[in-house]
């Protein structure tokens, strides 16, 4: 597989390589810091600078009184063209030396060599990492990203109409009270036939793949040192024929769409109930359009039940941060992340009710009840398969495409039979 590996990556690891080689006589650790007279590069995402700006800030200044004479620019990000900006920019002589990445992606610049190996014993609380995030970041037993905060999806409901439909405005705590609720919700709003009360589509792929999870199934599994896709398991077809009852009788929507306006559903008030990230709620009653800010006393979150009287397993989200291999001050780079991964600096993320990058700053928000809901979920959380082909099932939309079958009729065995086929044409091969 590493040979394999290897003759995949080629030439970006060759000029990663080279630019890592040249990097060294300028990578000098040993010189005291204020002789040090590099540059910095960190490419943040847009969240850091409009939440935790005070965050950057600080971490800059203790790094300023440690290093006179380096420069650290930091540079926003917006997540719509990131990755097209550091592709351009890794392939060119302008990358960053810190880029935070969505941890669904960093698997792909793993695999294509661009990032520096890192020391997971030189960051703090490194020993209760999540391990979600952990795994994002690790590949053959090495790492190559810090782990820098988590999230989770968990329910998002309009408590007025809960309230109104059933006589309590709480999220039920089971799945079976949670759909005599929706049912109720449904007779009252009998008279919308566009209003939906859980609003799920079917290409949602997240939810769908809670739901495998939650029956014991996966999307693929490592054995004998291949990959091989496990969609068509009897737990993971039980799994999505669960997600398709529930969204076959509760979204009256566009079944074929994915998740992408379901907060601006809700916000539009045609939606009792929506699975989405914990920061989504916000989005609902936003001031900005599509949302809604006449909600924001109505709209809360809580766990999500799921099947068997145990809460819905949640895809394990966030952002980890990442040396570029290219850095010509790696050993500055990777002391810029400790500093703002310290536990410190994840306290300070905490007070924003953003889930810190481990179980020990996490347990507190456990019991906050602005941040239960998500951070409870994150323990049993789930991540897509650690694999070199990963990143192409995901372009190519498989699964996706997968329950799109299922919802316009094909049968989840033929529909699951497919998407492990394809699956295991792809998800061996670094792309």
């Amino acid at each position: 597989m590493k040979r394999k590996l290897i003759a995949a990556i080629g030439v970006a690891t060759m000029i990663a390589g080279v630019a890592a080689c040249g990097s060294d006589k300028k990578d000098d650790a040993s010189a005291k810091p204020a002789d040090r007279k590099d540059t910095v590069t960190v490419w943040l995402m847009s969240d850091a600078q409009s939440t935790w700006p005070e965050l950057v800030k600080s971490v800059n200044d203790e790094f300023k009184a440690k290093y006179p004479n380096v420069t650290v620019k930091v540079q926003y990000q917006q997540w719509s063209d990131k990755v097209q900006k550091l592709d351009a920019a890794l392939s060119g002589s302008s990358a960053p030396d810190v880029v935070e990445l969505g941890n669904t992606e960093t698997m792909t610049y793993i695999l294509n060599g661009a990032l520096a190996e890192v020391d997971k014993t030189k960051f703090e609380n490194s020993a209760t990492w999540i391990k979600g995030l952990e795994d994002t970041c690790s590949y053959q037993g090495k790492l190559y990203c810090v782990p820098y905060y988590a999230g989770a999806r968990v329910a998002i409901y309009n408590t007025d109409v809960f309230k109104s439909a059933t006589g309590s405005a709480d999220l039920p705590k089971t799945e079976a009270d949670l759909t005599a609720a929706l049912d109720k919700i449904q007779a009252a709003k009998g008279g919308d036939k566009a209003y939906s009360p859980l609003y799920l589509p079917g290409e949602y792929w997240y939810a769908a793949m809670s739901y495998v999870k939650a029956y014991g199934g996966q999307i693929a599994k490592y054995d004998g040192g291949k990959w091989t896709g496990t969609l068509s398991s009897p737990e993971a077809q039980e799994g999505l024929k669960h997600f398709i009852e529930l969204v076959t009788k509760y979204n009256h929507g566009d079944k074929t769409k994915d998740e992408a306006d379901h907060a601006a559903v809700m916000a539009q008030e045609k939606t009792a109930l929506i699975y989405g990230n914990g920061w989504e709620s916000g989005s609902v009653v936003d001031v900005k359009a599509p949302g809604n800010p006449k909600l924001k006393d109505v709209i809360k979150t809580a766990g999500m039940p799921g099947p068997n009287g145990k809460a819905l397993p949640s895809f394990i989200g966030g952002s980890d941060l990442a040396v570029v291999g290219k850095s010509k001050a790696q050993d500055l780079a990777k002391e810029w992340i400790a500093a703002f991964t310290s536990e410190k600096s994840e306290a300070v993320l905490a007070s924003k009710k953003i889930l810190p990058n481990n179980t020990k700053q996490l347990e507190p928000l456990k019991t906050d009840p602005a941040t239960a809901p998500i951070a409870n979920a994150v323990p049993d959380a789930w991540f897509t398969p650690i694999a070199p082909g990963w990143a192409t099932i995901e372009k190519q939309n498989i699964l996706k495409n997968m329950l799109l079958d299922i919802i316009k009729g094909k049968s989840i065995a033929d529909a699951t039979k497919a998407a492990d086929e394809k699956i295991n044409s792809l998800i061996n091969n670094a792309s």
